[in-house]
């Protein structure tokens, strides 16, 4: 089942802003430990995730389908941010 055209500009808007969001932090000293941004980053996934599913559109297998593809993005753009974060703090 193909996702429907607004959730997909609702995706496309989400990751857009997502990725905004991580792209505006600055890596300083002293820096937080690797737990704590994981804890910070899962939360402002689960934000994200909390935010746009209100806005979702359609029956609720599209809804869910649309969920979970936003979630895997998340995801991804989360794993590569938290990638840099892990070099930082080697670099230190």
């Amino acid at each position: 089942m193909a996702l429907i055209q607004t959730n997909k500009d609702l995706i496309s808007k989400g990751i857009k802003e997502f990725n905004i969001l991580l792209n505006q932090q600055v890596f300083s000293d002293p820096a937080i430990s690797e737990e704590a941004m994981v804890t910070v980053v899962n939360d402002w996934v689960s934000f994200y995730i909390n935010y746009y599913k209100k806005q979702l559109s359609g029956e609720q297998d599209e809804q869910d389908k649309a969920l979970q593809e936003f979630r895997q993005e998340l995801n991804t753009l989360s794993a590569s941010f938290l990638d840099k974060y892990r070099n930082f703090l080697k670099s230190s």
